[in-house]
């Protein structure tokens, strides 16, 4: 992804009482609100996080590629960073390939960090990462969904209520963006507690979806996947949805 691409969307994220700021670090690129400018500890919390994927990937070249789950107990996984730990748990949960956990595993992460750099209970943080997000904010929240061309898109959202807070939302999609889709989904959203595992059942939700006809019976899947707290999709002017899934109209 270039790093300099205009996301639209971002200019409509703007939490009252949140500071609102981007960066990007070769082909991540965040857009973070948190209760303080945090730039510095962000791009030093990506750094650090794409050292360890990177050099995973050095070792493991398959870790890049495949697009199935890595069969457990391989040599120095005991041993791995936290991150990776992360991407293959997800892909193992989801069936598919870790790098479908990447953008979610990162955002978690990240999150994580800033909340220890403010060092205050009543820090909040919200980190988006491409149509995946860590959520850790003191109150609710609503998350517009984007589905391209779907003329549902950015007309409904998901609201997220502080309990379920810190929690993962992502969403995937197999009419735009760069991310891999087997399926036509406009939008595939996943809601669960564990962001890397979100990003994965996200791509593993729109896999399924080739048409219209298919949704019920993909999100009958989801409704199977332990994590999984709710599930949204959006094929054209259709939708369904399963699960803890709060919808308002935007």
């Amino acid at each position: 992804m270039n790093q300099t691409r205009k996301r639209k969307y971002r200019a409509l994220v703007a939490p009252k009482g949140l500071v609102s700021f981007q960066v990007a670090v070769k082909e991540t690129d965040l857009h973070i609100s948190a209760s303080q400018d945090l730039t510095a500890q962000a791009r030093t919390s990506i750094l650090t996080h794409r050292r360890f994927v990177e050099g995973w990937i050095k070792d493991n070249p398959d870790f890049l590629t495949s697009l199935n789950p890595p069969p457990p107990g391989r040599t120095g996984e005991d041993l791995a960073p936290e991150i990776i730990k992360e991407m293959l748990a997800a892909a193992r949960k989801a069936g598919t390939g870790p790098m479908a956990a990447v953008a979610g595993a990162l955002a978690l992460q990240v999150g994580l960090d800033l909340l220890r750099a403010m060092e205050a209970e009543a820090g909040e943080v919200i980190v988006e990462n491409g149509g995946d997000l860590f959520l850790a904010a003191q109150r609710d929240l609503t998350v517009a969904v984007y589905a391209g061309r779907s003329p549902l898109s950015q007309k409904i959202g998901l609201k997220i209520p502080a309990k379920l807070q810190p929690t993962g939302l992502s969403t995937s999609s197999g009419t735009f963006g760069h991310s891999l889709s087997l399926g036509r989904a406009d939008a595939a959203v996943v809601l669960s507690a564990d962001p890397a595992l979100a990003d994965a059942l996200a791509t593993a939700l729109g896999n399924r979806v080739g048409s219209i006809k298919q949704i019920g019976e993909a999100l009958s899947w989801l409704a199977r996947q332990p994590g999984a707290k709710g599930g949204l999709v959006i094929k054209d002017a259709e939708l369904g949805a399963w699960g803890r899934m709060e919808l308002v109209r935007l």
